[in-house]
């Protein structure tokens, strides 16, 4: 290290090693850091300790990944990683790109209840987090981090409660935006559109949503006509979205060719839909997804799966 240590640009650390090599010398290329720890308590006493990181690692670093690889199923526990997240923006005064935990083994997730944090970065671009409800996403879009251009969200739950939160405040500076969540939520014409209507000049979109409906569905001219005709700048809008609607009786549903053809002339994007009746239990399935098709799961597969090839998948049910 000594030798390299001026061309040293990213280091992947775990807390064991993080005094001997990072402050064994200077680094003077070092943007990054990729922190991976056992346990919630290992990653909090990195940001609790005031030899961790010397002064002008906090300044220069403006990428951190942060991985935690136990499973966090306890409140005191999820208490600890909330705080985590808040600690990072005191101790990383400049940092541009955060991804917190995306990629951990558990889905660790922020969770700030009722109450709104007080954390705040001017320089954050770049934010990719796990969040247990729609609210804690509302929270961190609520103009806290000024700058944001990209954000990348999963969130566990999506339901009527979190309109609590302000939702309204337009985000003219945000260019990219990834909405997962995997709950099934009637909360869609509720939350999540009045939230992209916030998102006027986004260039990238991805959705990945199930949603129930008791009337109504969604389709391809929905999509044009509330989401990439008013989005001027759209250029790339990935999705899958599986759509649950349980009084299919009371309108008039089309057929799977007519329903196909919805998608025509959404941004060139090759676009796979299927429609299921399931008349004795009264509800009807709709799933439409842009291909290549990229995500591990693929759920919910009906006798009018349309096939293809699925070089993601790992898992599949019926």
């Amino acid at each position: 290290l000594p030798e390299i240590h001026h061309k040293i640009k990213w280091l992947n650390l775990e807390p064991i090693s993080i005094k001997r090599i990072l402050l064994s010398t200077t680094y003077p290329a070092l943007y990054g850091l990729g922190l991976y720890c056992n346990n919630i308590e290992d990653a909090m006493s990195l940001f609790t300790s005031d030899t961790t990181f010397n002064h002008t690692v906090k300044n220069q670093i403006s990428s951190l990944v942060i991985n935690i690889r136990e499973n966090i199923n306890s409140n005191s526990s999820q208490c600890f990683y909330t705080n985590l997240f808040s600690l990072i923006f005191t101790t990383f005064l400049n940092l541009q790109y955060f991804n917190f935990a995306q990629s951990s083994l558990h889905h660790q997730r922020l969770s700030f209840g009722l109450s709104s944090p007080t954390l705040i970065s001017s320089s954050l671009l770049e934010l990719n987090v796990r969040v247990q409800d729609f609210t804690d996403c509302l929270h961190l879009l609520d103009g806290r981090f000024s700058q944001l251009r990209t954000f990348r969200v999963d969130v566990y739950r999506i339901f009527s409660a979190s309109s609590r939160t302000n939702n309204k405040v337009k985000l003219p500076d945000l260019k990219s935006f990834s909405l997962h969540c995997d709950m099934r939520t009637h909360a869609y014409d509720e939350l999540i559109m009045p939230l992209l209507r916030r998102m006027l000049n986004l260039e990238t979109l991805d959705l990945h949503l199930n949603l129930d409906f008791n009337t109504g569905f969604i389709d391809g001219n929905h999509l044009k006509e509330n989401i990439v005709n008013p989005m001027l700048r759209l250029n790339k809008f990935t999705f899958n979205i599986c759509l649950f609607n349980y009084l299919p009786h009371e309108i008039d549903l089309p057929s799977n060719d007519e329903f196909q053809n919805t998608f025509n002339n959404i941004l060139d994007h090759q676009i796979i839909s299927c429609l299921d009746y399931f008349h004795e239990s009264h509800y009807s399935y709709f799933h439409f997804y842009t291909f290549p098709y990229t995500l591990k799961s693929y759920d919910n597969i009906t006798n009018n799966f349309p096939g293809g090839l699925f070089d993601y998948v790992h898992t599949i049910s019926l």
